[in-house]
């Protein structure tokens, strides 16, 4: 019987970044789960690599999915991070035919963070699995059916290159106050990746931002009537100016003066954001986002691979220049 070590890491650190060195913040439209009460402090981080224990043989027991596809699937999805290790300790058969749970043991190597076990459960047609509450895309490519989804799709105004090659799309509201505070690092994608298309996808939270389906209409009509470059300019005044969007009079009072100072007029751009074409276009970005699992903003999908947009600078960068060389763009 396997004993593998007593904390079990999160889901987000096997489908997003490795929370442990991104705590990010994001909106949601349900308050986030919290941890149960009477929880044990965690003990001190050790201060050396583990060691981990050597898997007992016995505890691989199941034909599918091989050791080789999970590492390469670990490989895919932690490989930015050079300082992660990691052991794939079980594989084991369940109740249910081709259902198989698999246990890794994780640490890393400079021995500032305790060790712990993630456990997940693969599916049967090898490209999926369970990891907590989540059904997440699983095998030697996992993002790139989301990849293809958004190149088809994400039809958003966008900064950089026609080309989609590396593809950034930023999932965003604009009355949400971690958007906001994600345009610094929307700004720094854009000069450290010139080659990048990043685009701005609309995804109003409405049940907890009652201004942003209308702020989302504003912006595209902006776009339309103005282009790019103008949906840019206006969102930037949008969002510093983010507090008058509390009221219905301050939210039109705001985005006719994010209108103006994209150079455009305020009564023909809210004619068009009354328009159903306009109401169609924002469902059509909210069920995109709904489509690529998409739970909080502000989210960025990295060609097909998710990351938060608040987190550190330095780890979104290296995991945006890791897809690419994973992707083969130059």
């Amino acid at each position: 019987m396997i004993r593998p070590f007593a904390r079990f890491a999160s889901v987000a650190a096997l489908v997003a970044l490795s929370l442990s060195a991104m705590a990010a913040a994001a909106q949601q439209q349900v308050p986030a789960a919290q941890e149960p009460a009477g929880t044990a402090p965690s003990s001190p981080a050790p201060t050396a690599a583990p060691v981990f224990p050597k898997p007992d043989p016995t505890n691989f027991t199941a034909a599918v999915p091989t050791k080789e596809a999970v590492n390469s699937f670990l490989q895919t999805t932690w490989g930015f991070d050079t300082n992660r290790m990691w052991q794939v300790q079980a594989i084991l058969k369940t109740p249910v035919e081709g259902i198989s749970k698999v246990i890794v043991l994780i640490g890393d190597k400079a021995g500032k963070q305790k060790p712990s076990a993630l456990q997940f459960f693969a599916l049967a047609d090898g490209k999926h699995i369970v990891a907590g509450d989540d059904i997440v895309p699983f095998g030697e490519h996992p993002f790139a059916e989301f990849r293809a989804m958004l190149q088809q799709r994400a039809d958003g105004p966008y900064k950089g290159s026609a080309s989609k090659d590396l593809e950034i799309v930023e999932f965003a509201d604009f009355q949400c106050p971690h958007c906001k505070d994600a345009q610094a690092n929307m700004e720094k994608l854009a000069v450290d990746f010139p080659k990048a298309r990043i685009v701005f996808q609309n995804y109003p939270l409405v049940r907890i931002h009652p201004a942003a389906l209308q702020a989302a209409e504003y912006g595209a009509c902006v776009t339309k009537v103005g282009g790019s470059n103008a949906f840019f300019t206006f969102a930037s005044a949008v969002f510093e100016s983010q507090d008058g969007l509390t009221s219905a009079d301050g939210t039109t009072l705001t985005l006719n003066s994010a209108v103006t100072k994209a150079g455009l007029d305020p009564a023909k751009v809210a004619d068009c954001a009354k328009s159903p074409a306009t109401n169609a276009q924002i469902e059509a970005s909210v069920k995109l986002a709904q489509d690529v699992n998409i739970t909080s903003t502000p989210t960025l999908v990295i060609n097909g691979r998710q990351v938060s947009a608040t987190g550190p600078y330095e780890t979104i960068k290296q995991i945006v220049a890791y897809q690419a060389k994973l992707d083969g763009v130059n």
